[in-house]
């Protein structure tokens, strides 16, 4: 039987350097929260901007699959641009709601790049140092692409379906945050 906390477990675990980098910005909401006063609204609206990161790196990682095998191909020139409008009409939707509810001004984000780059500004200055905040997370996502996914290899081993359908999972916890924050 394991026991919760195993000191073990942790020294295992934080022998990677890896692990305290997700560490580090897994802390970053709790940093803001404390130091520079972040409520409910920008601390959602970071986890918003951060599926956008992460939609962005899961283009990558579909396209990384074509690398490992050319036969992927014709599967990822249908599955990333479907992937970018579905997974970007979900994070569309959720940036209307979140301001929405948040009374922010966002003039008409009417969809498209245009309407989507409005909602990213308004996330952007809901909080002191949002996009420091921001662009720690993208530093992170960019050194795991690079390590884990090109340098280890992870492209060789992974599946297009099993990287499309990866984040959503972050859709429904933020369906559900938005839903109990209204």
């Amino acid at each position: 039987m394991t026991r919760f906390l195993d000191p073990d477990l942790f020294a295992r675990t934080y022998r990677d350097p890896m692990a305290w980098l997700t560490l580090l910005v897994d802390l970053l909401p709790i940093i803001a929260v404390v130091f520079f006063g972040w409520k409910a609204v920008p601390l959602v609206a970071l986890y918003w901007l951060e599926n956008l990161v992460i939609g962005a790196f899961t283009i990558l990682r579909m396209l990384g699959t074509v690398a490992a095998n050319i036969l992927n191909l014709a599967g990822a020139a249908f599955m990333v641009p479907f992937f970018t409008v579905h997974y970007g009409m979900f994070c569309f939707g959720h940036g209307i709601f979140l301001s929405a509810f948040a009374g922010g001004k966002v003039g008409d984000p009417a969809p498209g790049f245009d309407g989507m780059r409005a909602l990213v500004d308004w996330a952007l200055g809901t909080g002191p140092y949002m996009l420091w905040f921001v662009a720690a997370i993208i530093a992170v996502n960019t050194v795991f692409y690079l390590v884990d996914y090109v340098v280890g290899g992870g492209y060789r081993e992974t599946q297009l379906p099993t990287e499309m359908f990866a984040p959503y999972g972050r859709i429904v916890t933020l369906h559900v945050a938005i839903i109990l924050g209204a």
